[in-house]
């Protein structure tokens, strides 16, 4: 069986690589195989030893100086040129052995999420048992127009590419614990968010927020975000435990039968 492949991304600074390399370690720790993939071309230096990097393929730098682009040119004719070279890449992770493949994607959301190269990359590399881990960036999370804000993103980006989602609100130990416990009743509760943003903006169009909140409570699961911290490993089994429901039933994976698995 093909292994599940997880996506990380969300807005710039939200954790993708922090979380990539953490979920890694509690996976190997707890006794999983799991395999990373950098899939950004301009990372100066991942925090970890990817298993295929896709800068042995396409350069960020390479690309600026060869058609004399800046960064964000250079970050988009990129993903058009792994698009081209996903198939070689593919055949690489194939060669390895892994229950999960953990793929950190481009630092800029929409480099990620709205180019058609990415959906072409996404289908030829791991295909249909691929997940998305939206993080959430505690910093805006905490604020109710920043927590509708990102809920929207996160809804587009699984309608751009079709494929089971999971909202993370990653770095969870930032947050102080009224903040953290206001941002959690927003999850359970839409409506004690809806009111949270009409005392944020008195005045705004009711009507409009109204019909927006009607159409995020059709987003069902996605709503409620999970909380992780890289730094302690908390909520990295729910992200585990979430991802098999999603394709194995919730049926726990075969340890590998490592030293450091736990009983």
């Amino acid at each position: 069986m093909d292994p599940i492949a997880i996506y990380f991304t969300g807005t710039a600074g939200a954790g993708k690589t922090t979380i990539t390399r953490a979920f890694h370690d509690w996976m190997e720790e707890s006794g999983y195989d799991a395999l990373t993939v950098n899939l950004d071309p301009g990372m100066e230096e991942p925090g970890y030893e990817a298993n295929i990097d896709i800068r042995d393929w396409v350069k960020l730098s390479e690309i600026q100086s060869e058609h004399g682009l800046g960064p964000n040119g250079a970050q988009i004719a990129a993903s058009d040129v792994i698009a081209l070279k996903i198939y070689e890449v593919r055949e690489e992770l194939e060669r390895l052995n892994g229950d999960y493949v953990l793929i950190d994607t481009p630092g800029q959301v929409e480099l990620f999420a709205f180019r058609e190269s990415s959906r072409a990359i996404v289908e030829a590399l791991t295909g249909e048992r691929s997940l998305i881990a939206f993080l959430f960036d505690p910093a805006l999370a905490k604020s109710p127009g920043g927590f509708v804000s990102l809920l929207l993103l996160s809804a587009t980006v699984q309608f751009r590419f079709g494929l089971p989602l999971i909202n993370v609100l990653s770095k969870a130990d930032l947050l102080r614990p009224e903040d953290r416990q206001r941002v959690q009743q927003w999850g359970e509760e839409p409506f004690a968010l809806y009111e949270a943003v009409g005392d944020e903006s008195p005045g705004r169009d009711t009507g409009l927020s109204l019909e927006l909140f009607r159409a995020l409570e059709s987003i069902g699961p996605l709503w409620q975000p999970l909380f992780t911290s890289a730094e302690s490993h908390t909520g990295l089994e729910d992200l585990y435990a979430t991802a098999q429901k999603v394709f194995s039933g919730g049926e726990d994976l075969e340890k590998s039968g490592g030293t450091n698995a736990p009983d």
